[in-house]
């Protein structure tokens, strides 16, 4: 009888394991639907030669990450001659001359010697049919970021942190890069000290992306605007890209927070912005934004004069009933606490959002709250 309730309490304890690292929740938005590695029995990389081979695979998995995995020199480091465009006191971020941007556009910076670590300057490549899950507060890759490029879809990216990606250079590499993608769900994932781009969407399509829940910090020593808040946050420039960012706290930066056009629909609902030392939201030439039940506090310039794209910035009940005939539902109006002014009404590109997937929107008075309870990594 001992034999067999062990055995009871070694199966239920394995089956309380599982139940925790499955995912949580649903995505909401643009990305419904994402299924990521499915069933697949969950697999746990305890080196980072064997989370590459996990991410990089032809597999359907569940990567389930239970500490930090530092590439911080696994690739070695490279001096070379970079530049300082943005000054060179203590607090500014200097550049890697990456496919000779210092030459090109920065010709009268001043040269300076650049020490970087080669891991940071490329993600680790993602494959399609992937969920990657952190466990507790425990899942953190460190040193390097994610990319999922060429085509790949299905992949769930939930409950990690990526940090410390050079972040005292310009092209010291992004936390996490998509091109040519389709159904991306981000959720719960903090990024810290980047060098570069928090998030970014390339030239290419990305299809379908859903980014929810997460922390955006933007704290940092090194920063292009040298007042320790990140330039680099969020930069939204695919073909034909559709994105919900809903539920996320961007924090402390600078610019681009974030940067959209290139035909780029996105939903922004329900996110946390605070503390701005520039402008949160620029639009360019084909950058599309809905933005409703958002919260921006000291905010001083929430969207860069001028708006070259369009924004429907849900700037009051009556204007905002003319999302009904689209959504299929009233929009939310925004809140402001110190912030500078959010006022437009484009409509005509509204019609995009009829036969896809919208995000429900709350009352943006129930954000700060929520936000700050539930965004990033290790709160689920």
């Amino acid at each position: 009888m001992r034999s067999v309730s062990l055995l009871t309490l070694a199966t239920a304890a394995l089956s309380s394991t599982v139940t925790a690292i499955s995912v949580t929740g649903a995505a909401e938005g643009f990305a419904k639907g994402v299924t990521g590695g499915g069933s697949a029995d969950p697999v746990y990389p305890d080196s980072i030669d064997e989370l590459v081979s996990y991410l990089g695979d032809d597999q359907a998995r569940v990567i389930v990450l239970t500490k930090t995995f530092d590439f911080t020199g696994s690739e070695g480091t490279t001096t070379e001659t970079g530049c300082a465009p943005y000054g060179t006191a203590s607090g500014c971020q200097v550049a890697i001359n990456q496919n000779d941007w210092c030459t090109n556009y920065q010709p009268d910076a001043p040269s300076v010697s650049v020490t970087y670590d080669n891991a940071g300057s490329l993600g680790i490549t993602v494959n399609s049919d992937k969920t990657i899950l952190g466990q507790g507060d425990a899942g953190v890759i460190k040193g390097k970021g994610l990319r999922l490029v060429s085509g790949v879809s299905n992949i769930i990216i939930q409950n990690i942190a990526i940090t410390d990606i050079n972040p005292q250079y310009v092209w010291g590499g992004d936390a996490i890069t998509l091109n040519d993608v389709d159904l991306v769900w981000i959720d719960h994932v903090t990024t810290a000290r980047i060098g570069r781009q928090h998030i970014v969407l390339g030239t290419q399509a990305d299809n379908r992306v859903t980014i929810s829940n997460s922390f955006i910090d933007g704290e940092t020593s090194w920063s292009a605007t040298c007042d320790g808040y990140h330039y680099w946050g969020i930069y939204l420039d695919g073909s034909n890209d559709l994105v919900t960012l809903k539920g996320n706290y961007i924090y402390h930066t600078s610019g681009r927070a974030p940067k959209v056009q290139g035909n780029t629909l996105l939903h922004a609902v329900n996110n946390y912005w605070y503390d701005n030392s520039g402008h949160a939201f620029e639009i360019g030439s084909g950058g599309m934004v809905l933005a409703e039940g958002n919260v921006f506090q000291n905010i001083g310039t929430v969207v860069e004069d001028p708006i070259d794209g369009q924004l429907f910035s849900s700037p009051s009940a009556s204007a905002n009933e003319v999302c009904s005939t689209y959504l299929g539902r009233t929009c939310e109006m925004n809140g402001f606490g110190s912030s500078g002014t959010f006022n437009q009404a484009d409509t005509d590109f509204l019609a995009n959002f009829k036969g896809n997937n919208i995000a429900s929107a709350s009352a943006y008075s129930e954000v700060v709250a929520s936000v700050s309870a539930s965004a990033g990594h290790g709160t689920i």
